[in-house]
């Protein structure tokens, strides 16, 4: 039988007799239509950040929705439009001004990677077509995005229609690349990458795409300290465009509205969705410098790229009144502050576990790798199943994660990521921990490792 990565606890339901009926949602809590209760401790894959049922949202989209759902964007503009670009302009800054809007992350991606092929054919350099990404990552299921993917099981059935793109070493100071220290992870990950530009031509690569942190691909993994500084270096260095995949880390996930605000890093592309509409109604954008807005404009007069829902009405209506309530309520900075106190709540309660091997992350975005052998960090053979297991046992204790396998090689590792909703109490963060930490130790009794 065919070994697959699983992504999140659905698959390991399925079996069971399907899934459970949503009925409603409350704050942090889903009803099912049995009536029970589930604490959402992922926000479904990272995306419900303002919980369910918010009372502001329902009533800014209800109001759109009165005046008019969607026009299009080749006839109008909308006030809900102009309100979301100015509210992500602000969060953005520095140059970030350019945006498309779409209707999710992995469309957010594709139009990164089209806004970037046609930026260098208006300048004259279309040879410059070639992406190059990292091993163990996800950054969407479009043709486009899956190409630049290192996620094996998701590729594997549409091997030979992808397009060709390179593939760079991961950015994991727990599992770096064999003989490479983690003090010299960065420079070395940084020389690698200047080293396949070159061997490739320069003149024929466009961009470099990167999860700031790694998400469903890795189970939550932040790139090394100065990585992200050295990297923009190579790519200005060579004229190739820096792109970031914010779909799953960005939109204040991670304390910082971009991801790679805590690095000091701008990006020239960066692609958002997932906390940038709360899951309300389906939202992303790519997001792009006024150098590369500017050369668009010039000689396309714009970005060639978007689709008939691009800048849906409604949708931007959802995002203003998500958005609004992330700066108005201090947001950002509260998942800076609370989640520092809810990882240090993990390490304390499964940090003396043999079987974890890495509590990391940032805010609202942890995840905890196992390991059947915490010296070595050899991972569990895939068959034991682990992750599927703690959020099996989850799933009847009404906690929701997102359990990650293959993490390590494609096959084999287990990992779960943990990122609630920004508006979590310091009490529903502390019972997300005391459940999760039950269910870990029922799990790893299964296996005869508690």
């Amino acid at each position: 039988m065919k070994q697959v990565e699983s992504n999140n606890w659905a698959a390991a339901v399925l079996s069971k007799g399907g899934l459970p009926r949503a009925e409603r949602g409350e704050g942090i809590y889903i009803y099912d239509s049995a009536g029970k209760r589930y604490i959402d401790a992922s926000g479904g894959p990272a995306v419900y950040c303002l919980g369910h049922n918010h009372p502001e949202v329902n009533e800014a989209i209800n109001r759109q929705l009165g005046k008019i759902a969607h026009a299009y964007r080749y006839s109008f503009t909308s006030d809900a439009q102009d309100e979301l670009s100015a509210l992500i302009e602000g969060f953005c800054g520095n140059g970030l001004s350019g945006i498309v809007y779409v209707s999710g992350g992995s469309e957010a991606v594709e139009s990164a990677l089209k806004i970037a092929l046609q930026y260098h054919s208006a300048r004259g350099e279309q040879t410059r077509r070639r992406f190059i990404s990292r091993r163990r990552s996800w950054h969407g299921n479009t043709l486009g995005a899956l190409s630049v993917s290192d996620f094996s099981s998701r590729r594997q059935p549409f091997e030979g229609a992808l397009i060709d793109a390179s593939f760079v070493s991961s950015a994991n100071a727990y599992r770096p690349p064999a003989g490479i220290d983690s003090e010299d992870l960065a420079d070395y990950l940084a020389t690698e990458l200047e080293e396949e530009i070159l061997r490739r031509g320069a003149n024929r690569i466009a961009g470099f795409i990167f999860e700031p942190i790694v998400g469903a691909a890795g189970g939550v993994v932040p790139a090394p300290a100065g990585y992200a500084r050295k990297i923009r270096d190579v790519c200005t260095r060579h004229g190739v465009l820096m792109i970031a995949d914010e779909v799953m880390c960005g939109s204040a996930r991670c304390g910082t509205w971009r991801a790679l605000e805590h690095d000091g890093v701008v990006p020239d592309i960066m692609a958002v969705a997932k906390g940038l509409g709360a899951g309300y109604v389906p939202l992303g954008a790519a997001i792009y410098h006024r150098s590369v807005l500017d050369v668009l404009v010039q000689v396309d007069g714009g970005p060639l790229t978007g689709h008939t829902f691009t800048a849906h009405t409604a949708a931007c209506a959802a995002g203003a009144a998500v958005q609004t309530i992330v700066k108005r309520d201090g947001l950002v900075e509260r998942v800076r502050t609370e989640g520092e106190l809810f990882k240090g709540l993990l390490c304390d309660a499964l940090g003396d576990l043999e079987a974890v091997g890495e509590i990391r992350g940032r805010g609202f975005f942890v995840g905890v790798e196992f390991v059947a052998d915490r010296s070595s960090k050899v991972p569990f053979d895939h068959d034991v199943q682990l992750s599927a297991r703690i959020n099996n046992h989850a799933l009847s204790r009404g906690l929701l994660c997102y359990s990650v396998s293959g993490n390590v090689d494609g096959t084999n590792g287990d990992a779960v990521i943990l990122a609630p909703p920004y508006i979590a109490t310091r009490a529903e963060l502390t019972e997300i921990v005391r459940i999760f930490a039950d269910c870990t130790i029922a799990a790893l009794r299964d296996i005869g490792r508690a």
